[in-house]
């Protein structure tokens, strides 16, 4: 029989250990909890986590001091971030030091569930690429990474500049790898607002979730893709180029781009 996922959650809050882990039991998953971030990283050294909800604003040690110091002791366990302070700035950044979502407070039971599967099976694609270095099967591609020129938000979404003063936005071939199938696409309308880190598109998988997809960057949109809706396997078969979201009008490029990853270092 197959061991229960086991999740760490992190909060000075008890109302949110609490919900959280009744979220988890009531989905099969096992969980644990720390009230800071310290304590964490005891129980972190000392058990075996297949994904870590950590608050950002705590005492003593905040979630983006975790984050770093998870990069210094090279732990590779997947954070999704959880925070009542949910601005861009606190989203995006969170992205860039290495979380693989971000859930602002109050969060749905839906909003919860949906981000730890995909932290789940985003943990267990990072175990099969290391397996992979180390045995018969390496060089196996079970995720295509964004090209060298474009740019990206954690591992989510994607930008590229197609020409002066339009950029394209999409999303990662590791999110969708992380979902199951899509069965329906919710965009947003031309000339709408388009806010980083801010939910720019829904994907209904056919395990009944809805995924949110943060969007790169800000800026109006000018043009959707309107194939993707119709056909979503588009999306999940071309999800670079045909199957792109929006061509927008960006609002400030230069101030968007400092929390962005080049996709050329996916390559080094």
């Amino acid at each position: 029989m197959k061991e229960k996922e086991k999740i760490l959650i992190i909060d000075d809050e008890k109302v949110i250990l609490e919900a959280v882990s009744k979220i988890a039991a009531a989905e099969g998953w096992s969980a644990d909890s720390a009230s800071n971030a310290k304590d964490a990283l005891t129980k972190i050294e000392h058990n075996n986590y297949s994904l870590i909800l950590c608050d950002i604003m705590m005492p003593e040690m905040d979630g983006f001091q975790l984050l770093d110091e998870l990069d210094t002791k090279q732990i590779t366990i997947p954070v999704i971030m959880i925070t009542g302070f949910s601005t861009v700035e606190n989203a995006v950044k969170s992205l860039y030091k290495g979380a693989i979502d971000f859930i602002p407070k109050p969060f749905t039971f839906e909003e919860l569930t949906s981000s730890i599967s995909r932290g789940l099976k985003y943990r267990e694609i990072q175990d099969k690429l290391n397996e992979s270095k180390n045995s018969e099967e390496s060089g196996s591609v079970f995720y295509v990474p964004c090209p060298s020129k474009y740019k990206r938000l954690g591992h989510i979404s994607w930008m590229n500049l197609e020409y002066e003063g339009v950029a394209v936005i999409g999303v990662s071939d590791l999110y969708l790898e992380t979902i199951k199938s899509i069965t329906k696409i919710e965009l947003m309308e031309i000339d709408d607002l388009i806010i980083q880190g801010n939910s720019c598109a829904k994907f209904e998988t056919d395990d009944g979730l809805i995924h949110n997809c943060l969007a790169p960057i800000s800026g109006r949109v000018i043009e959707r893709n309107e194939k993707i809706l119709s056909d979503p396997t588009l999306l999940e078969k071309d999800p670079y180029f045909e199957g792109w979201l929006y061509k927008i009008i960006p609002s400030d490029i230069e101030y968007d781009i400092k929390y962005l990853v080049p996709c050329s270092s996916d390559r080094l």
